[in-house]
């Protein structure tokens, strides 16, 4: 199939909505699936839409990582960075992501119980284990310690990351969790708590009480390792109840 023409001018059982109606959306290359939800190429004479799904998928490729995982977290401002995709399009791309998102999150099947630091840091591994950046994520429960889903709040350097209360809160609330494991990774790969985790971890036990919302841990991961900062630094779990 040769991407730089038009989709109309590919015979008709070829074309990506086509296969995915006769084939199903799991045939379909991912170019061809960002094909569909792009709409078009960009323009007379240049790459058609699919084209364009493979010029995105080398652009993201550059991370130095798979350019699924760059595509799962990136945001607007940089997918219009790359030649070809607008704000249309850039919004497109973002909606079709998030919905998948909610889709694997909200599977039944997925719906593990977390029930001890080991079970949490295996639900957290893939986004913050690692990752060359600092990462601060939440881990979603529901009152049975079912895990709801998991999600990155902010990214920082290699050596920093910046995570506010609010954020934090607003994200557990808006998800419609009802326990919550927080957790960030080092790059270094040296999962001891610095004197910032401890800090940060006291405000959001007080917040967790503020909202009754039980905060059943802190983790640090990093290099295959893992640290449950309520295992290692009893004493904040104890100042602040967390009812759970």
């Amino acid at each position: 199939m040769t991407y730089s023409l038009r989709i109309a001018d590919i015979p008709i059982n070829e074309r990506p909505r086509e296969r995915l109606l006769t084939q199903g959306a799991k045939n379909l290359a991912t170019a061809e699936l960002l094909a569909i939800l792009l709409g078009t190429g960009q323009g007379k004479g240049k790459l058609s839409a699919v084209g364009l799904g493979q010029y995105i998928l080398q652009q993201l490729s550059e991370h130095q990582r798979d350019p699924m995982d760059v595509l799962r977290d990136i945001n607007a401002q940089e997918l219009i960075k790359i030649h070809g995709v607008g704000p249309a399009k850039a919004t497109t791309i973002l909606a079709g992501v998030e919905l998948g998102k909610r889709a694997f999150q909200s599977r039944p099947a997925e719906r593990t119980v977390i029930d001890s630091p080991v079970s949490a840091a295996a639900a957290l591994s893939h986004d913050l284990m690692w990752q060359s950046q600092e990462r601060f994520a939440v881990l979603l429960l529901d009152a049975k310690n079912q895990l709801l889903g998991t999600k990155v709040i902010t990214i920082g350097t290699a050596t920093e990351t910046l995570a506010h209360p609010r954020d934090i809160f607003r994200e557990v609330l808006r998800q419609g969790a009802t326990r919550v494991i927080i957790a960030h990774n080092h790059p270094t790969g040296n999962v001891e708590p610095s004197p910032e985790d401890i800090t940060l971890t006291k405000q959001l036990l007080k917040g967790a009480q503020f909202l009754s919302i039980p905060l059943l841990d802190h983790l640090i991961l990093g290099d295959g390792n893992h640290q449950s900062l309520r295992q290692t630094v009893t004493t904040l779990w104890d100042e602040y109840p967390q009812g759970d």
